[in-house]
């Protein structure tokens, strides 16, 4: 192997890690906001697009 073997995995790590980060946050993100959302409808308030 290269003498770079280890910083090249290392960056496809730290990449992997960052990239699944974020996908966590947006599942975790998404969740939340559609409780909200149902919050939100169960106290009376409509979605506008519903409407008409």
């Amino acid at each position: 192997m290269s003498s770079h073997a280890a910083f090249i995995a290392a960056a496809y790590g730290i990449t992997a890690l960052v990239v699944a980060g974020l996908i966590l946050r947006a599942v975790l993100d998404h969740r939340l906001q559609r409780r909200a959302l149902a919050a939100l409808e169960a106290r009376g308030a409509g979605r506008r697009s519903r409407r008409g």
